[in-house]
């Protein structure tokens, strides 16, 4: 029998003889091609997973500090990844179906408008980022001024609740001139009736008292025309307003009153689109997310609280017409200075 074969016995031949030696497979067995890439690419996949776990023992033992802000910043990029996806999703099917933004469903609406926002924020720091060596100096401008430069997706949960409060505190400073001027504009509303609301609302609220739903729908028709129509306001009236609802104030009258058109026409769809769904469908973090968008520093209100304020929101903004939209910009300061829980 040769060393490399097997040997046919036939029993037919004299003496039962060996008569050929036969070519015999290995008793081992060999992977295919396409089986041996996906053996070494799981392999890969393993190891790279055992490193990147000591990796990250390492610097929470060694870092903590940093350790914290890499995995915000890590974990900031997958959202943001996942959140654009799901925008090119949307934005596809809105294309295929000839669907406008305002016939969206509120989830939709409101993951469109604050993409828009937070990728507005990331081009401003890429176009930035474009001359020679600034990509550096970019870095260590986001570590220093994470608030001012990047978007929620990478800050810490502290940094989430003292952003908001911060900006929250801004905001609030603009609410004394914006009743300052509804006081001043008083003796310019012509009806007798709409005065006397017009001044037992602003009484109301500088005694710290949380204004009731009809003595604001009370006041639609001086938020029509004249004097604080959309079209009649004054520039330092839209600058306090612009910082009200968290807008760059520092732009020409005619792009402010657009830019505040725009962003309450906005608010306004996707009050609409929110009724349709309903307030209880919404999570804890959509609700608070909502409200603080409408002008309550929700991050310090009960989630029942919230849901309560919300109600009372949607209540008077369903109510107005496209007309009435001033009446609705102002209700950020009108109906969420005096809220319990929000006098910090």
């Amino acid at each position: 029998m040769s060393p490399g074969g097997c040997s046919l016995f036939v029993a037919d031949s004299p003496g039962g003889a060996f008569v050929s030696d036969l070519p015999c497979r290995s008793s081992k067995l060999h992977l295919s091609p396409k089986a041996d890439v996906k053996s070494l690419l799981s392999y890969v996949v393993t190891k790279t997973k055992v490193i990147n776990g000591k990796y990250h023992r390492f610097l929470s033992r060694h870092f903590p500090r940093f350790y914290v802000l890499y995995t915000a910043f890590m974990k900031g990029f997958q959202m943001l990844w996942a959140d654009a996806k799901k925008a090119r999703r949307i934005k596809a099917n809105m294309w295929k179906h000839n669907i406008k933004f305002h016939q969206l469903s509120y989830r939709e609406m409101e993951h469109l408008r604050q993409f828009r926002r937070d990728i507005t924020k990331c081009l401003f720091l890429g176009v930035i980022s474009v001359p020679p060596f600034a990509n550096y100096l970019v870095f260590l401008l986001m570590y220093l001024f994470p608030r001012q430069l990047l978007i929620h997706h990478f800050w810490t949960p502290k940094q989430q609740i003292d952003f908001l409060d911060i900006y929250h505190a801004l905001r609030k400073q603009s609410h004394p001139e914006i009743l300052c001027y509804l006081e001043k504009m008083i003796p310019l509303i012509s009806d007798v009736g709409l005065r006397w609301h017009m001044t037992e609302l602003c009484t109301k609220i500088q005694r710290g008292t949380h204004p009731a739903i009809h003595d604001i729908l009370a006041l639609r028709e001086c938020f029509t025309n004249h004097p604080l129509g959309m079209n009649q306001l004054h520039a330092f009236q839209m600058k306090a307003l612009s910082r009200a609802m968290l807008l760059t104030p520092y732009l020409p009258s005619l792009l402010l009153r657009l830019r505040l058109k725009s962003h309450t026409t906005v608010i306004h769809q996707l009050d609409k689109a929110l009724v349709k769904l309903g307030i209880a469908q919404l999570t804890a973090q959509e609700v608070k997310s909502a409200c603080y968008l409408r002008g309550l520093n929700s991050t310090h209100v009960a989630e029942e609280r919230c849901r309560t304020w919300l109600g009372e929101w949607l209540q008077i903004s369903c109510s107005l017409k496209e007309a009435e939209l001033s009446l609705l910009l102002h209700n950020v300061v009108l109906l969420s200075t005096n809220y319990i829980g929000t006098r910090r």
